[in-house]
């Protein structure tokens, strides 16, 4: 824990591991809101491929995203893998920011990390600034959350959501490769259909679906409503930098070490710019998200600089809530809206966005 940087303001606290770069904690009075895996911290973990998955949890920045097809670059990136230097941190009654900046270069680009969280708003604010560089970048934010008993997962308007050529596991529930429109109707292997809105209550299969976003949206977000933990989590992006969310079902499908059939109820929401689970070869040509008309790599160049912003929310379930199915701006930031018309006013900075 030598390496961990944390700040905090009112009750929201942020813990961050400095030698890989990821959010280890992200707690709301006291109660952590994202995932561990159960490896992490046991001699368990020496079995993982890289130091991500070494130490998964949390939520990192992936830059490039998945498997890049080149052989000196780690899953997820060395912006996932390698270690970051704090360059400000400050902190009042009122609001604590930290930025650091990544120890090396991504294809020659530099890449900066700012943290903020504000009193008095359970949400946890993240940009991260690409500058520079030359070639095609795919990049990705990997926030996990466990739900012991299921929940509901909202979107905001999707064009299409499609699965991979071949699925990551050989136990899955999706068929593979698969498209749709229908969010609550998604082909299953058994020739059946899935509802994505819906995460299983029942284990054994490990799945992942690429959502590409809706041409008029202005703001992205996904609104997971855990049943067990009797909260909301909204995760907030800006859909023109970051046009894809990746769903990741990680469901006791895995049964070989670290996984060992235990990393059971864990979703991951992915907020990127990328193909799926393609490699930077694929995301960079004719590839099945890139004709649903978004892009699926950022071009890096000298003069560029990209700011990727992401939010993280938590508010408590109301009684009876069922699920979210719109999100929009209000005069105290995030007017949710449920299914059964019921409202929900949460604490949310909307200049971060330019709202």
């Amino acid at each position: 824990m030598d390496d961990w940087v944390r700040i905090g303001a009112g009750d929201v606290s942020v813990a961050l591991d400095a030698s890989i770069g990821n959010i280890r904690t992200f707690s709301v009075a006291g109660r952590d809101i994202l995932h561990t895996a159960h490896w992490v911290g046991t001699d368990a973990a020496h079995k993982a491929e890289a130091p991500v998955d070494a130490h998964l949890a949390g939520d990192f920045f992936c830059a490039p995203f998945g498997g890049s097809g080149i052989a000196d670059i780690p899953p997820h990136g060395w912006t996932a893998n390698s270690e970051w230097s704090p360059v400000l941190r400050a902190e009042n009654e009122d609001m604590a920011v930290l930025k650091l900046a990544l120890n090396r270069d991504v294809f020659g680009a530099r890449v900066t990390k700012e943290l903020r969280v504000i009193s008095g708003h359970s949400v946890l604010y993240q940009a991260h600034v690409i500058t520079g560089g030359q070639g095609a970048l795919t990049f990705s934010h990997h926030p996990m959350l466990r739900l012991l008993a299921g929940g509901h997962i909202g979107f905001s308007s999707k064009k299409a959501a499609i699965t991979p050529q071949t699925p990551l596991e050989m136990a899955h529930r999706f068929a593979y490769p698969a498209r749709a429109t229908d969010l609550s109707a998604f082909p299953s292997t058994d020739g059946g259909h899935i509802d994505l809105h819906r995460y299983p209550s029942e284990s054994g299969h490990e799945d992942f679906v690429t959502l590409v976003e809706a041409d008029d949206v202005q703001l992205g977000w996904t609104a997971v409503t855990r049943f067990a933990e009797d909260d909301i989590v909204l995760f907030i992006k800006d859909p023109r930098v970051m046009p894809v969310t990746m769903m990741w079902q990680s469901n006791g499908g895995r049964d070989y070490a670290p996984w060992s059939g235990r990393h059971t109820g864990v979703l991951g929401i992915e907020d990127g710019c990328c193909a799926g689970a393609a490699t930077l070869d694929e995301a960079a040509s004719d590839n099945p998200i890139a004709r649903e008309g978004v892009a699926t790599t950022l071009t890096l160049r000298p003069d560029l600089r990209t700011q990727v912003r992401h939010a993280i929310a938590v508010v408590p379930r109301p009684v009876g809530w069922a699920g979210v199915v719109k999100v929009s701006p209000s005069k105290a930031g995030l007017l949710l809206t449920s299914s059964d018309g019921a409202v929900l006013d949460v604490p949310f900075d909307l200049a971060f966005f330019d709202l």
